[in-house]
Parts: C-alpha cells; structure tokens; sequence
C-alpha cells in the first residue's frame, strides 16, 4: 500500500477550486496522478498547460481526468465563453498550483514575464499560488534559480519542494518534483488555518512492547492511528512537530519528525531529551505501566515436568506524562501539557483525576472500546475548573484539528 493510497481526507481542500498549472517537464506526467489525488480530495480542478507540457502529456489526458476542458491558449476560441482567459480563471479559482514548475517558468514569475497563458494567469491572479519546483540537480543549485526562487518567496508564493532523490537524465539531488500525494497533502496546509505557527510540538503515539526474550513481548491494542493523526493535524496547522512512536504498522505523517522507540524506558528517554525545545506536549501513546525486570537473552523453552506458563518478575515503567508535567510545572519555556485518558468506564472520573495527578493543563479522554483500531473518535477535552468540551465524532485527523484548534487558543 502506498501513501497515496493512505491519504486521509482533508476537510480544508473540500470544495476548493483549483487551477492546475502544468509546465513543459519530464515530471508533467505526474500532473495526471495529482488531478486524481485532488479529485478525491473533492476539489474541482482547471487544467492550464504551456505548449512546452503538451509535447509531455495531450490535454485530452488531463481532460478526461479533471471532467473539465484543458486550457491552452491564451487566445479565446470560438467555443470559449470567455472573452479574457488569462483573467477569468484565476477570479474563479480558491488557488493556482504550478506542478510542474520548471526552472524557465521560475524565472519567469520571478521577473513579471508572460508569454503564454498560464504565465499571465499568474500575473493577472487574486488567489493563493504556489509552486513544486521540478529539474536537474544543477539547474536547481544554480545561483540564478536560488535567487529567483528568494524572490517568488518575498512575492508570497508558497513552495512545495522539491524533494531529493533520482532525476530523469540519471542523477541524484535536489530538485525532483514532490510526489503527488505530497503535493496535496502541502495544498492541504496551505488552506488550513495556521493556529500554531511557530509552536514545537512533541508527540507521543503507538503501543510499547516490553520484551520478555528475543522473540516475546508484552504490549497493547494501540494501532497509533490517533497518536499519527495528532500529529498530522499539528503540522497541517502550521507547528514544528516531532512523533515518538512506538512500534506501529503506520506511515510517518507528512512533515513530521519521527523518533522510532520500543519500550517504555525507551521512550521516556526519548522525551526527556527532546522536551526542553517544545512547547506543547501531547501523550497519546499507550505506555505500558509495567516492564519486565531482566529479559531472557534466549528464547525460553517449555521444560517437560515444569508447570506451564513463564516465571516473569516486572517492574514500575517511569510515568511519561507525570515526569513532564513535573517539568512543565518547575520549567521557564511555558510549556503546555495534554494528555489522554482511554478508560473503558468512568471516563469523566479517570480524566479530571489525571489532570490533577499528572499536572496537565488538558487531558483528551475517549472510550477505548470505541475508538482502539478505528478510524472514527468521539473525544472530549478536560480541563481543571472548566466544563468538559465533548468534540463530536469525526475522523481522528479531524478530531485531531479541532482539539488542538482549542489548545491553539490556550497557547496563544
């Protein structure tokens, strides 16, 4: 399965009206994968192509797949109902993508050139724009393109990529288009509300696994989707975000830096390292309360005459959230801290007690019998001397967006 096919649905790309810019790169193929992607996405997608793309892909292509007519001209024709193309797109348009944007094109919007249609949309544009950026390694280092890539910066256009990697003439670098599934998941930031810029946010999502001997283990239910979906949501809102993750069968989230840890000591440690930078800490993980006291190097065997089971003797795993709310309480950074709270029974109980025991200013509590595996969550969000905030069923990326939009505000 690849990420593509993971791709969750943005609520903030429903409806939008999107130009598509397609320019004359190797990488125009890749234009027919994101209509797709974008059509999924439930945006309703105008094609645009230079003449240079239509040596790479016919507009017929992209025709079929946006369910629109391909605009290539910027002269109108006589079944073209309107009389100034190069104007009328972009007034009807939520955003213009370029995907590809060559080095040429780059230049270009840099310099106010427009020779062709979709460099005037670009002039003559009122809406958001950006660009995934799509060339040879060398054309991209270039000093030329660095400068002109500053410019289109200060000039408000966003830039997506590009990515690192294998290049059609063979070489490896800098400069290769965005995969589609990334470009869309950046469009999906780029109209999400931008609530925490400039936060860092620390995350922890998934299971532990205590072992017992090379083979064994104990751990829990936890698929992480709620922990991955959190931190998501974090970077769609515009934070800094790092995910300690337990092991889990779950893409990294887009955008997100991702420590990789297995038991509960190790992601403790793997917290309290990176703690002092953050701003915001979030404990979704289901961390196992106990550990076992000295794992077998060896697989153990069953012995004949002996009476079966294990002979395991455990021990008190350190309290992540607590250690942090401890920290946050002595610390200068003014760091806030949240933490969940999966009962089965007595949920509002469990939670308020949380709060207080663990010293966090929110605690995000779910029933886990609804929720462990689930795509789905109802989550309500506890905070001392406040009435308990219920946020409706939804998605967990959505639900995600709307605890942390309220969290957002505490931060602010």
């Amino acid at each position: 399965m690849t990420p593509a096919d993971t791709l969750p649905r943005f609520s903030s790309l429903q409806g939008k009206r999107c130009v598509l810019g397609v320019t004359g790169g190797i990488a125009a193929y890749k234009a027919a994968e994101l209509i797709r992607l974008l059509i999924k996405q439930e945006v309703d997608v105008r094609v645009v192509m230079t003449e240079a793309a239509r040596e790479f892909v016919t507009p017929l292509t992209f025709q079929a797949l946006s369910g629109n007519p391909v605009s290539v001209s910027q002269w109108p024709t006589h079944d073209d109902s309107r009389g100034m193309p190069h104007i009328d797109l972009s007034r009807q348009a939520d955003c213009l993508l370029i995907a590809p944007c060559t080095a040429n094109s780059m230049a270009k919007y840099a310099n106010g050139l427009a020779n062709n249609l979709l460099d005037n949309l670009v002039l003559a544009r009122n809406c958001p724009i950006a660009i995934a950026p799509a060339m040879n390694v060398e054309m991209w280092n270039n000093p030329a393109t660095q400068r002109n890539l500053q410019q289109l910066k200060s000039d408000g256009f966003d830039i997506f990529g590009p990515g690192n990697g294998q290049q059609a003439c063979g070489e490896t670098g800098d400069g290769r288009m965005l995969e589609p599934w990334q470009i869309v998941t950046e469009l999906a930031r780029m109209f999400s509300p931008k609530a925490m810029t400039g936060q860092k946010v620390l995350i922890t999502a998934g299971p532990t696994f205590e072992a017992i001997d090379p083979v064994r283990g104990i751990t829990n239910r936890s698929s992480g989707k709620m922990g991955y979906a959190m931190a998501q949501a974090a970077w769609l809102l515009g934070a800094e975000v790092t995910l300690v993750s337990g092991p889990v069968n779950q893409p990294v989230p887009y955008g997100v830096r991702a420590v990789q840890v297995e038991s509960a000591v190790s992601m403790h440690n793997a917290v309290m390292n990176e703690i002092a930078n953050q701003t915001l800490f979030v404990g979704v993980a289901a961390v196992a309360d106990f550990g076992i006291r000295a794992p077998s190097e060896h697989k153990q065997k069953k012995t004949e005459g002996k009476a079966p089971g294990l002979d395991l003797e455990f021990t008190l795993n350190p309290d992540i959230l607590a250690d942090v709310g401890e920290f946050a309480s002595k610390s200068t950074s003014k760091l806030t801290v949240v933490g969940f709270a999966a009962e089965t029974q007595n949920l509002e109980d469990y939670a308020q007690s949380k709060l207080t025991r663990k010293k966090a200013h929110f605690i995000l509590g779910n029933l886990a019998q609804e929720s462990l595996g689930s795509d789905n969550v109802k989550l309500t969000l506890y905070q001392r001397d406040h009435t308990p905030l219920p946020i409706k069923i939804q998605p967990k990326l959505q639900a995600a967006q709307a605890a942390l939009q309220i969290i957002a505000n505490h931060l602010s």
